[in-house]
């Protein structure tokens, strides 16, 4: 496994749609594992490949609401990934891996369910809800060529999420 460099905002990979993997090789699983371990790095819940310079349909989510004491387990890995049905809504903020430092409020699915394969080409389903509906929301629209700052009705900086959440926790207690 080795760490990837997390493409920025402003490159155009962000901006291009990504071919299917077609081959379920030892490439496939050399970027998924190093997918993983970037993610893990960068303390992230989602990553696609195109944040890492690669132009294919692949995902991996951090599914925070499995129970595991390994968090590497918590990893869902999404080769060829569609979403095949949602329900509800939820409004929160939303950060980016390749746009740091920037959070935007987003509406999205409270609950998702997204076809996908594994990194051996089986097929499979899985449902999220809350954050890991909006990840897999967040991520699949990389794989379309869009950032969340598109969908965002409102952007905020670093700083002004931490005094919006200040306000919000004085608020309630």
């Amino acid at each position: 496994m080795a760490l990837r460099n997390i493409v920025k905002e402003g490159d155009p990979i962000l901006t291009k749609k990504c071919r299917p993997v077609t081959e379920f090789n030892d490439r496939l699983h050399q970027l998924l594992d190093d997918m993983r371990q970037t993610l893990l790095e960068a303390d992230g819940v989602g990553l696609a490949a195109p944040q890492v310079g690669v132009l294919r349909r692949v995902v991996v989510v951090l599914d925070i609401n499995r129970e595991t004491e390994n968090v590497d387990e918590q990893i869902i890995e999404l080769v060829n990934p569609e979403i095949i049905a949602s329900s509800g809504e939820q409004y929160g903020t939303e950060g980016c891996l390749s746009v740091p430092g920037i959070y935007g409020f987003v509406t999205r699915p409270e609950e998702v369910t997204v076809r996908a394969q594994d990194r051996f080409g089986k097929t499979f389903e899985v449902t999220g809800t809350g954050l890991t509906a909006r990840c897999f929301c967040h991520e699949l629209d990389h794989l379309e060529g869009h950032l969340f700052k598109e969908l965002a009705d409102k952007l905020l900086t670093a700083e002004e999420l931490d005094e919006l959440m200040a306000r919000e926790a004085e608020g309630e207690a």
